[in-house]
């Protein structure tokens, strides 16, 4: 059996087997603590609210208990996006390291809130975990990115998604818990899922200490010494050995043209500016697509309905439900796990997006089908290999999604924008994301009340649209160094994403790199460039 940590190399400036070490990995899993902390907050707090205990401690009838529901989804929207904004700002003025590591203290400090049982206090820390969850999801799929050495990028970025998963998992499996083995008169039963917020942030914290300053956003603000101190530890190589040095001379090479192109400014507004210039838009808009098509292939509508189909074939009672969605829960996770562990960065990007995409698009056609025949949305369907297969169409799209559109948009986004640009992109795109979710779970209702099983046939045909987007206008970022993103995206690169990748791939074998094109910094290299690309 192949080992799946295997790594495939590029012909061209190949990677030293010492930075492929204990080092990028232990920085990588130190920082996604943060992420666990976004799954778990968003994981827990639905559930936590229904307990019998919350209600009684809080002292929340129906109605009450209604409200507080609705307001703690509108703190969690509000906070994402200004959570979103604020963290991209704090990043670029304090670097990636301690915005994430401060976001760490915040949650603990909006936990502390939590746990004292008045409502007020509830509100005041929810607002804090959701500004620091948000913010620092935007920065670990950068800080990551900016990291890694190319041929495990995929894989590194992935393990951002993968603690997501296991996070979100482990939210439903902790309330599921409390609910069934501690009574509703015990404080301990809310207590529990509240208190363990306090694992990730605690663990992200005492994490600090092992993370270093991200090697790019050091370069470009000058300061270099700290970027080669860095980038030679994680790489477990000499600041004097070839490949760090070569490393430090393509990032310098291209915040200096990013510098160049905005006359030596570097005002926030001045990087504003930089978004309208026309490759740096598209990659933007590329990636914002990406987030909002990953909400349009049906992973809401799924969540939403997987109960009641759950019900229809014989799983009652609520526990019992429960049990059946916290297995579809599992599939997608450990689907993620193996994947981004694995073939992320041996099959690429994709590949993953159009099988995804495909396979996903035959289980929103088949649940369609079936609950138009049945009528599943009036009335309970009947037990029969029909009703076997709509649950296996669940496990089944939680599998395809769980290697595809669950995760490669996230990996995308954080890969192909310049530096200097590269917060505020992924600011957009975020936020995107964000807008999209909300979209989604608050139209999803009236869509169910209205067009009942349409909503399948409507996600089905989203997810044609998402195969067809990423076919023609995503093209394969595996093993492209990060400075190189400018042979795939730059100016007077092909339109199309097949092309993109073969134009690429032909001047990487021609020797020819991003910063040779694109930010040359003498008149005989700029000569010799122009014309191997002309060639090419």
């Amino acid at each position: 059996m192949r080992n799946p940590f295997a790594i495939e190399e590029g012909p061209q400036n190949p990677v030293p087997r010492e930075a492929f070490g204990w080092r990028i990995y232990a920085v990588a899993f130190g920082a996604t603590w943060a992420s666990a902390m976004y799954g778990y907050d968003s994981a827990f707090i639905g559930g936590t609210l229904a307990l019998p205990s919350f209600k009684t401690a809080f002292g929340l009838n129906a109605a009450a208990s209604a409200s507080l529901s609705s307001n703690i989804v509108s703190t969690f929207q509000g906070g994402a996006f200004f959570g979103v904004i604020i963290g991209t700002f704090f990043s670029e003025r304090f670097g990636r390291r301690w915005t994430i590591g401060g976001s760490g203290i915040v949650f603990m400090i909006g936990v502390i809130l939590q746990m004292i049982g008045k409502l007020g206090l509830l509100y005041a820390g929810r607002a804090l975990t959701d500004l620091s969850v948000d913010g620092s999801s935007v920065l670990l799929p950068i800080y990551i990115s900016e990291c890694a050495p190319a041929p495990i990028r995929g894989r590194l970025v992935g393990i951002f998604e993968i603690m997501l998963q296991i996070a979100l998992v482990f939210g439903f499996w902790v309330n599921y818990g409390v609910n069934k083995d501690i009574a509703g008169t015990n404080p301990l039963q809310w207590h529990i899922p509240v208190a363990v917020q306090f694992i990730p942030s605690g663990l992200l914290v005492l994490s600090l200490p092992f993370l270093i300053e991200s090697p790019r956003w050091l370069v470009s603000k000058g300061r270099e010494a700290e970027a080669l101190k860095a980038l030679s530890w994680v790489r477990n190589l000499s600041p004097e050995h070839e490949y760090i040095q070569w490393e430090i001379k393509e990032m310098r090479d291209q915040v200096q043209h990013e510098l160049d192109l905005t006359n030596g400014k570097t005002s926030v507004f001045q990087t504003f500016g930089e978004l309208k210039e026309a490759s740096i838009r598209n990659r933007i808009l590329i990636c914002v697509a990406l987030h909002l098509l990953q909400n349009l292939t049906g992973i809401n509508a799924i969540n939403y309905y997987s109960p009641t189909i759950f019900k229809g074939i014989g799983f009652t009672g609520t526990s019992t439900s429960l049990l059946a969605t916290g297995v579809y829960g599992l599939i997608k996770m450990m689907t993620t796990v193996i994947f981004m562990i694995s073939f992320v960065d041996r099959f690429g990007r994709r590949p993953a997006l159009l099988i995804g995409a495909v396979g996903s698009f035959g289980c929103m056609l088949y649940l369609g089908i079936f609950s138009t025949v049945t009528n599943s949305f009036v009335v309970a369907p009947p037990k029969g290999a029909g009703a076997n297969a709509a649950v296996a169409m669940i496990y089944l799209y939680a599998i395809f999604y769980g290697f595809s559109w669950n995760g490669i948009p996230w990996i995308f986004a954080s890969e192909v924008l310049p530096t200097r640009v590269r917060g505020l992109g992924m600011m957009c795109t975020v936020c995107m994301q964000w807008l999209a979710q909300f979209m989604i779970v608050y139209s999803l209702p009236y869509m169910v009340k209205s067009i009942k099983q349409g909503i399948f046939f409507f996600f089905a045909a989203c997810t044609v649209c998402a195969l067809l987007f990423a076919y023609f206008l995503v093209p394969e970022t595996k093993g492209v160094v990060l400075e190189d993103m400018e042979l795939l995206f730059g100016p007077n690169t092909p339109r199309f994403a097949i092309a993109k990748r073969k134009a690429y791939e032909e001047a990487h074998l021609a020797g020819i790199t991003g910063g040779q094109v694109y930010f040359p910094r003498d008149t005989k290299a700029e000569d010799t460039t122009d014309m191997q690309v002309e060639d090419v």
